[in-house]
């Protein structure tokens, strides 16, 4: 599955980046503004697929669809971001939100450790986010390194935290 996220990913990067080539944005460059991103997550817990949409230039949407073993999760994000360190390409985030999702049948691994069920469940919860984004000047890529605590209430209560590495096309 991870491998076939990459492919997609770099596919559809290629082609937005061909795309793009013969056209000017109307955005400054190298100042980390875009309107909007998708990309790929990495986890220990969740591997996936984002899109990041900024409804002002301080407040943004992000959606996750989370992949793990024996399972699905969707995740949605208010975020609030602001400049960091006195680099416009370097932003600061943090939000909140909430998820919804069902594992099957297996052990289930997450911050307290690894979980065994016997059988298939929903998840449902509510998420946090705080972390740091920068956009390459010049290119319409942006990375981010974030750290997402949630506390799982259907198969739970528990708490889970889990460090994220993203990587995204920005238009």
């Amino acid at each position: 599955m991870k491998k076939l996220l990459i492919t997609l990913f770099v596919s559809a990067t290629f082609l937005l980046v061909a795309n793009r080539s013969g056209a000017q944005d109307s955005q400054s460059q190298g100042s980390g503004d875009y309107k909007t991103a998708v990309g790929l997550k990495f986890g220990p817990f969740e591997d996936g697929v984002s899109i990041k949409y900024f409804a002002t230039d301080d407040v943004s949407y992000d959606g996750l669809i989370g992949f793990r073993d024996h399972g699905l999760v969707f995740t949605g994000l208010y975020e609030l971001n602001q400049e960091a360190f006195n680099v416009p390409a370097l932003k600061f985030y943090y939000g909140f939100g909430a998820h919804i999702g069902a594992v099957g049948k297996g052990e289930i691994d997450n911050f307290n450790g690894a979980s065994y069920y016997n059988n298939s469940h929903i998840l449902l919860g509510a998420d946090g986010v705080i972390g740091l984004e920068y956009t390459l000047p010049g290119a319409p890529i942006a990375i981010s390194l974030d750290l997402d605590p949630r506390v799982e209430l259907a198969s739970g209560p528990y708490f889970d935290l889990a460090p994220g590495l993203g990587l995204k096309y920005t238009f």
